[in-house]
């Protein structure tokens, strides 16, 4: 490999990681014109592990905003990241494969104003499918397969009130 084969290989990999973290923020912030830009025309995403919708980038930005809005805060951890380049259909070097662990943690809306205590806490694994296109990296596909989430204790809420 050369050394300008390695250069391009980190820009790729640098910018791919972006997209990840740009991902996050949008979801995160609610900034849903974001997210649909984050992905190529025919882009989909899959929640349905997570008890949400499959569909193109529109379809799902729209069932986020909406089912989101149960949380005031929202903040995704994404870690672990394994990015491969080239393993997609059709592939002329310009795809990409990240799978990386998330950690989700979320506080209710109405909740409790004086604590900053997450309510809802789930984590899983997401899988990105990346496309090159004129105006950069863009996601043909998000998956997310939730492996687990903690509500909180009933218990709990009946003792302080």
């Amino acid at each position: 490999m050369t050394q300008r084969v390695e250069l391009a290989t980190v820009m790729d990999r640098l910018a791919v990681d972006e997209m990840v973290t740009e991902y996050a923020m949008a979801v995160d912030d609610g900034d849903w014109a974001a997210y649909r830009r984050l992905f190529t025309a025919d882009g989909r995403a899959d929640y349905r592990s997570a008890g949400g919708i499959e569909g193109d980038a529109a379809q799902v930005a729209g069932w986020l905003a909406e089912n989101l809005t149960l949380f005031s805060m929202r903040q995704h951890l994404i870690v672990n990241r394994r990015v491969r380049f080239g393993i997609l259909d059709h592939d002329t070097g310009d795809t990409a494969l990240l799978q990386a662990d998330y950690v989700n943690p979320m506080r209710f809306a109405g909740g409790d104003a004086a604590s900053t205590a997450p309510d809802f806490v789930c984590g899983g694994r997401y899988s990105f499918a990346f496309l090159r296109t004129r105006d950069g990296w863009r996601l043909r596909q998000v998956v997310v397969e939730e492996r687990w989430r903690r509500l909180p204790d009933p218990r709990a809420v009946a003792v302080s009130d």
